[in-house]
């Protein structure tokens, strides 16, 4: 499923259950050895993705890959990446960072979001789209696919800031009809930090009882982003992923 979202120059695996030879290196099993099972084996069956997609770069696949202050994985320094798990999917995917800034990628069950949890992630207006979107096109279950679309963000945003970046602080507008989605981060959400994205636009999907949405920043139009002065002939943006 991820594969379809993604710029030519991401590679991706992805699992719909845990491989028996999905396994952790010392290192990595250091960070799940308090964990409940469950958790080791989403943490376990999302290195196994993660290594096997580096290998399609060409990367060595003996290497740990830990996690930072904030739980995100700690790739090879050419790499960028992201990492997704929920019930029945595992996914990982790479590219190097001479073709890619940042991407961020998310799956979930395409189940409705439990009581109360729409309210407290989403933007009013988010919340009024969403309830519109429930009721034109019942489909899909929207409130899951805005709570995916904003874990991406933020999956995209980390690595470009290292600064959080909160529910709140990017506004979603999902196209429900070419599966685009953009999100525009709000003032609070960059105040102080310099060359800050002013936001992403990504792609979605819902297929197999999941709703999977990814962002990729190619590194040439981040590039652009830093050099604002900068007047190319055509400037596309935020790429869509």
């Amino acid at each position: 499923m991820i594969g379809q979202l993604l710029a030519a120059e991401i590679a991706s695996h992805e699992v719909f259950t845990d491989p028996p030879e999905a396994t952790l290196l010392p290192e990595e099993e250091v960070l799940v050895r308090d964990s409940v099972d469950s958790r080791r084996r989403e943490f376990t069956t999302g290195r196994h993705c993660a290594r096997m997609a580096l290998a399609r770069l060409k990367f060595p696949s003996d290497r740990p890959i830990l996690s930072g202050e904030r739980g995100e994985p700690l790739w090879p320094d050419q790499v960028r990446g992201s990492i997704t798990h929920c019930r029945g999917y595992r996914a990982a995917v790479v590219a190097r960072v001479a073709e890619i800034a940042s991407v961020g990628i998310d799956a979930e069950p395409d189940q409705p979001l439990p009581d109360g949890v729409l309210e407290a992630v989403a933007l009013p207006r988010e919340v009024a789209r969403t309830k519109e979107l429930l009721r034109s096109f019942p489909g899909v279950h929207w409130d899951r696919m805005l709570f995916s679309a904003k874990e991406s963000v933020y999956k995209t945003w980390f690595p470009l800031t290292r600064r959080p970046l909160g529910f709140e602080d990017a506004l979603i507008e999902i196209d429900p009809g070419v599966g685009t989605f953009s999100a525009r981060i709000l003032s609070q959400g960059v105040r102080g930090i310099r060359n800050a994205p002013e936001g992403f636009t990504g792609r979605w999907i819902a297929g197999n009882g999941l709703v999977v949405t990814a962002i990729t920043v190619l590194a040439a139009e981040r590039s652009l982003d830093l050099n604002p002065d900068r007047k190319p002939d055509i400037h596309r943006g935020v790429s869509t992923a």
